[in-house]
């Protein structure tokens, strides 16, 4: 079971933004939104977070390769992320877990699934869980990025809460 450190994204309000720097970063006109993601496959979680951080309006503040390590890092950093990233199926324990915790998320964070098992029952039951969308790993990238230009977009020009 692993977990990410959790880089510190709180700072002092000298800024005047209520302490908060992290998602303030410009990316082309858009906030940059901070994810969590939940993936055991250390070479795909390398290539997404590289590929994502570089195309896409966001950088990732933790990680999980396991179920129990992504409900313990949800747990400490409740409101420190705006989207989850989960695969379905990992060594230990399943991304559906993940979805189940993930219920209690404020309406600002969005949490998505990234797999590449399409069975219509698996991806019915991730939207019953509260998954906002689901995409396959192999064919949907480009709306994957699309999905995270929206979610900044909609989060834009409004400051994250304060703890």
């Amino acid at each position: 079971m692993g977990v990410s450190l959790h880089i510190p994204l709180k700072t002092d309000d000298t800024n005047g933004a209520g302490g908060w720097l992290m998602s303030w970063i410009n990316f082309g006109g858009l906030m940059v939104i901070s994810a969590f993601l939940v993936e055991d496959k250390p070479d795909i979680r390398r290539t997404l977070v590289e590929a994502m951080e570089e195309i896409a309006p966001l950088r990732f503040v933790g990680h999980a390769d396991s179920e129990t390590g992504a409900r313990q890092w949800l747990g400490a950093h409740k409101t420190d992320w705006d989207l989850a990233i989960v695969d379905l199926f990992l060594a230990e324990g399943s991304g559906f877990g993940v979805l189940k915790d993930c219920q209690r998320r404020t309406a600002r964070q969005k949490v998505i699934v990234l797999t590449s098992h399409s069975q219509e029952n698996l991806l019915a039951r991730c939207r019953e869980l509260g998954a906002d969308e689901v995409f396959d790993k192999s064919h949907d990238v480009e709306k994957l990025v699309s999905f995270c230009r929206k979610h900044a977009e909609s989060l834009d020009g409004k400051l994250p809460p304060t703890q």
